[in-house]
């Protein structure tokens, strides 16, 4: 991994926690990097962005006081993706992460090449989003 597309990375993460990016923009700048997917690990604070040939880059990802709850509800992620797409008054990527994680995610991985996100709890229960076409 070159350091433009770390710096990219970075770029993005940071974009998220202070809105200057959606979603869809992040998905872009990422593919276009080179980049093949990421996953966000709450439990740790880390988010992870993968290359095609394996290579990757973690980092820290802004914490929230929100703990992981131990019940995975598939309906509160759900609910909170769906006020992320709609951009609803309010939002912001720091109150999404609290939503998801009081529904008992513990992080998610973002396919690219699959237009996919899985949303996972502890006990491995998921729920799984398409990205639109």
């Amino acid at each position: 991994m070159n350091a433009q597309q770390k710096t990219i990375a970075q770029t993005c993460l940071a974009a998220s926690h202070d809105g200057t990016m959606n979603f869809p923009s992040i998905v872009a700048v990422l593919i276009d990097a080179g980049f093949e997917g990421y996953a966000v690990d709450y439990r740790r604070g880390t988010s992870i962005y993968y290359l095609p040939d394996g290579d990757s880059v973690e980092l820290p990802a802004i914490a929230t006081p929100t703990p992981v709850a131990a019940a995975f509800r598939a309906d509160g992620v759900e609910a909170a993706v769906r006020a992320a797409q709609s951009n609803a008054p309010g939002y912001s990527y720091r109150g999404f992460c609290e939503a998801v994680k009081a529904a008992g995610c513990a992080g998610y991985m973002v396919s690219f090449s699959g237009r996919r996100v899985v949303y996972y709890g502890r006990t491995a229960e998921c729920h799984v989003e398409h990205f639109p076409h």
